[in-house]
């Protein structure tokens, strides 16, 4: 049976762009989803669309997906004080409920190719409490219990599991990676001295989303320097 494609929405830069360049290195027919034009070469094709407000174009989509990786996010970091409710929507809404409207959007899909896997993004403030983090662990928490619900609902035919990085070296983490002390002082943090690549990253989404981990679903793993462990 054809390999069906792989879909990564948020294809197009940063830890999407990876997995999707890392998926078409291995030989695998990749579609990516986001809202810039521009789309990686080689995809089988590019969906320019706003998934958290307008969904995705589902009829544009093949009948079947081996996979789907819902990459945006937000990473604001805000006092208590001055983090506004609106801000804490924000979140809400780029993290937890776009990543609902694109699993919900291609359940029947991926069902049709069992053993598909579905990646969400977390991160590691969500089980380390971290100050300035309100905002962005209260939405990454309701993905990692999202992940679980998931799991549960659409096994045995689709695996759902997250990745919780730390900081990794994005256009979404630049100002926190502005200068070279701010890299060291993130560096330090971490047991394995040093800030995550994008390429640490989308390798565990292409592990998760392969058959390689064909018995691991509901699962919440740390690509994170040890910070979550050590």
């Amino acid at each position: 049976m054809e390999h069906a494609p792989l879909l990564v929405v948020g294809g197009t830069g940063g830890i999407g762009r990876r997995i999707v360049e890392q998926a078409l290195a291995a030989g695998l027919p990749v579609i990516s989803a986001g809202r810039r034009a521009e789309a990686v070469p080689g995809v089988q094709a590019h969906l320019v669309c706003d998934v958290v407000q307008d969904g995705l174009p589902v009829d544009a989509l093949p009948e079947r997906l081996s996979g789907l990786v819902y990459c945006p996010g937000s990473i604001d970091l805000k006092p208590l004080r001055s983090l506004r409710v609106e801000e804490v929507r924000a979140a809400l809404e780029v993290n937890a409920v776009g990543a609902f409207r694109a699993v919900q959007a291609c359940a029947d899909r991926l069902k049709r190719h069992p053993g598909a896997g579905v990646v969400l993004f977390s991160t590691v403030a969500v089980g380390r409490g971290m100050p300035f983090h309100a905002g962005v662990a209260m939405a990454k928490g309701a993905v990692e219990g999202l992940t679980r619900a998931l799991a549960a609902e659409l096994a045995p035919l689709v695996r759902v599991n997250c990745i919780a990085p730390s900081l990794t070296r994005t256009p979404l983490a630049a100002k926190l990676l502005g200068t070279a002390e701010r890299e060291q002082a993130s560096a330090d943090r971490h047991p394995l001295k040093r800030v995550g690549e994008p390429d640490d990253v989308a390798a565990m989404a292409l592990f998760l989303t392969g058959a390689q981990a064909s018995w691991v679903t509901g699962q919440v793993i740390g690509v994170d320097g040890g910070l979550s462990a050590i």
